[in-house]
């Protein structure tokens, strides 16, 4: 599973980006969290999550805060 940390969060409006480790950057919107609460995410948090496809291309899925 790739990993990265959250980039950009935009709590008001239900998504965000995830960093990956090399680099690219990943949308992800709320309903791809899991395990954790959309608005207690923090910019700079490390995450695991899934590459899906999408009507406007690759997304971030399965989001999950690694512990550590």
């Amino acid at each position: 599973m790739p990993t990265g940390i959250i980039a950009r969060l935009l709590i008001d409006k239900g998504f965000g980006f995830i960093r990956d480790d090399g680099g690219t950057e990943h949308f992800f919107h709320r309903s791809s969290v899991r395990g954790a609460v959309f608005e207690l995410l923090r910019e700079g948090q490390q995450v695991e999550f899934t590459v899906e496809d999408s009507q406007k291309g690759p997304r971030a899925g399965d989001v999950r805060l690694i512990e550590g």
